[in-house]
């Protein structure tokens, strides 16, 4: 018997013959539609000592019994397609397996054949097509093997995104040569010169996102992105024919959501446009999947090809967030008119689940290199000299991706700003040096000594949620929340001594005995929970994070109350909330699309795989005005050293093979 329960749209876990496989233990979603119920059980015995999980294993098992395949190497390659799934890649390079394999993960490569030969055995295989055909397996012509959907949906992405690259669009006006006099007008309008000259990366944004209908805006925590956007939306809004325009903001998770509404809320206000223009830019942001509309326990969307959304505009922030089956699904709701703009950071950590499309889309693209034509185009646009700043030799791809550099948060004098940049380049030491210089008032190094751990803890804590802790007795919710998130501990890791189960364990007690908190009962006042399960019921989702506290209306009884995206502030009975964990420690992955005044970032006593640069970077621009690093150097030596790596086709895609411009 075969039971699927599904999860955000896509199947959570597979129950066969009484053994359930979760998540956890790999990708669930890859199988074409109604292949599912065609699982089947047979040995596989050579499988069993590798690396691989019991998802991995039973796929290599439905192949070997729906198609008749009993060649050990192209079983071989069905398990490893799975596993590379479950490790975040888009589709499996039989050309550097070597590399994939991760620190720590058992496998015998005696039991890999060469390349060709390999290539050779899958092309003669039943079950492995090229790409068009409808198997389980997709091998394309550069050595790839993809799961089938994985390979759909990243076909179906690269599609819209070359053909809105080619496209010349200008927000319902033809962006032809009668209307750039028009579009300087009102590009100087909203994006005058900076004081101190030289390229306005902004405006040059802005016009990639006026003339083009996909644009990625990418730059670090304080460069301006989400104003940047709101600035455009008023932009488009000006020009557009009727001064009507409907606009979709949406991000991958509430607390993006809400973050990207309370900065267009408030950047709208200093826009130099009519009452009129700003009443038109929404406030509202919602989660993707709200924005598509997802259908409980089912794979699907309300919002798809035949049911698009009424959108001319979408706006995504922390798209650095969105894995390439959302993706793939966001465009293929978006009507075929529609630009589609994506603010976040490249450098930052990729989706929890499989793939990397905000790198993939970056990857190839060179700062300051476009093509001659809209060079051509933005002098016009600009009345700027740009021969010698814009570099010509791009393709259509390069005049869609701009890289904004200016921080307006983390000045020269930021050591927020000076290590995460070091940490972003690769350079461990000039971070630690920096680090351990005593220039800088915002950022702080501490070489651990792990039998200090509670006293280290104790002091950081107490400290950091004093006020949280006064708020507590007033109850405001509102206060509450924003004193919650003036401070946080990040960790790489859930598990170990140093994960986030046992310091949340621990900074749970270390309140309780300072008498902040006073957890005589599962439900006490200030315990902050995470949502780890979507209950669409409810409309709670994972990563959605409420406080208990008093309810006064209630009897004064514990409540728990949530800050959703539109700002609103929500209770419900805490009998009543879905699967959940206490969050005074989250992890690294889990703070994405937050910020925070205060950060100690906690890294684990040894090397982990999932310790990456991405994850040291991610989690020290989580913070706004500090951040303390408690780790041993040569821990965070071989993070910084190490980059995240994922399988995937969708740059060379886009930008051709070895990428252009």
């Amino acid at each position: 018997m075969i039971e699927v329960q599904y999860d955000e749209g896509e199947i959570s876990s597979i129950t066969i013959k009484g053994e359930r496989l979760d998540s956890d233990d790999g990708e669930l979603w890859f199988l074409p539609k109604g292949l599912v119920a065609g699982l089947k059980v047979s040995e596989l015995p050579f499988l069993d000592n590798m690396m691989f999980s019991p998802l991995d294993r039973h796929f290599a098992r439905f192949i070997a019994q729906t198609f008749g395949e009993d060649r050990k190497e192209a079983l071989l390659a069905a398990a490893l397609a799975s596993w590379s799934a479950s490790e975040g890649n888009i589709c499996f390079d039989l050309k550097t397996l070597a590399g994939m394999l991760p620190a720590g993960r058992k496998g015998d490569v005696s039991l890999f054949p060469a390349p060709d030969e390999w290539l050779m055995i899958l092309k003669q295989s039943p079950a492995v097509g090229v790409p068009g055909d409808f198997k389980p397996l997709i091998l394309d012509d550069r050595g790839r093997l993809y799961l089938y959907r994985y390979w759909e949906y990243e076909k179906k992405l690269a599609d819209f995104i070359s053909e809105k690259a080619k496209s010349q669009d200008g927000a319902g006006r033809a962006a032809d040569e009668d209307n750039l006099p028009l579009f300087k007008e009102k590009l100087n309008l909203f994006f005058p010169a900076d004081a101190g000259g030289g390229l306005n990366r902004q405006k040059l944004a802005a016009a990639i996102s006026l003339l083009k209908g996909f644009s990625v805006i990418s730059g670090s925590p304080g460069t301006g992105k989400t104003t940047a956007a709101t600035r455009i939306i008023a932009l488009l809004l000006e020009l557009s024919p009727h001064g009507k325009l409907s606009i979709a903001l949406t991000a991958p998770t509430g607390k993006a959501a809400a973050r990207l509404r309370e900065a267009v809320k408030k950047t709208k206000e200093t826009l130099p446009c009519s009452e009129a223009v700003k009443a038109a830019i929404p406030e509202k942001a919602t989660t993707i999947h709200r924005l598509l509309q997802s259908e409980p326990h089912s794979p699907y969307f309300r919002h798809n090809e035949e049911n698009p959304l009424h959108a001319d505009v979408v706006i995504v922030d922390e798209a650095s967030m969105v894995d390439l089956p959302l993706m793939a699904k966001l465009v293929q709701a978006m009507p075929r008119a529609a630009k589609l703009i994506l603010l976040g950071d490249k450098d930052q950590l990729t989706s929890v689940e499989a793939g990397a499309v905000m790198g993939d889309i970056c990857g190839f693209a060179s700062p300051d290199v476009f093509s001659q034509d809209f060079i051509r185009r933005m002098e016009i646009l600009t009345g700027d000299n740009l021969k010698g700043i814009l570099l010509s030799g791009g393709s259509g791809m390069s005049d869609c991706v701009v890289q904004l550099k200016k921080n307006y948060r983390f000045g020269e004098k930021s050591g927020i700003g000076q290590v995460s940049a070091a940490v972003n380049r690769g350079d461990a030491q000039a971070a630690i040096s920096l680090l351990n210089s005593g220039d800088f008032d915002d950022v702080r190094w501490c070489e651990p000594r792990y039998d200090r751990l509670l006293p280290f803890l104790k002091d950081r804590v107490v400290a950091g949620l004093r006020d949280y802790s006064r708020a507590l007795v007033a109850g405001d919710p509102e206060e509450v929340f924003a004193l919650f998130d003036s401070f946080r501990i990040l960790c790489a890791l859930r598990h170990g001594p140093f994960g986030v189960y046992a310091i949340n364990a621990i900074v749970e007690q270390l309140l309780k005995e300072e008498g902040i908190i006073s957890p005589g009962r599962r439900w006490y006042p200030g315990r902050p929970v995470m949502i780890t399960k979507n209950d669409y019921r409810q409309r709670l989702f994972n990563g959605d994070v409420g406080i208990i506290l008093h309810d006064p209306k209630g009897g004064d009884e514990m409540s728990a109350f949530f800050r959703d995206a539109s700002g609103v502030v929500r209770k419900i009975s805490p009998l009543r909330l879905p699967e959940h964990e206490t969050v005074y420690a989250v992890t690294v992955h889990k703070s994405q699309g937050s910020e925070f005044d205060r950060v100690l970032l906690i890294l684990p006593d040894r090397d982990a795989p999932v310790l990456t640069r991405e994850l040291i970077y991610t989690g020290i621009t989580r913070a706004r005005n500090f951040v303390e690093i408690w780790s041993r150097e040569e821990i965070f030596r071989e993070a910084v050293s190490r980059r995240v790596r994922r399988a995937s086709g969708l740059g060379d895609a886009l930008w051709g093979a070895g990428g252009e411009g």
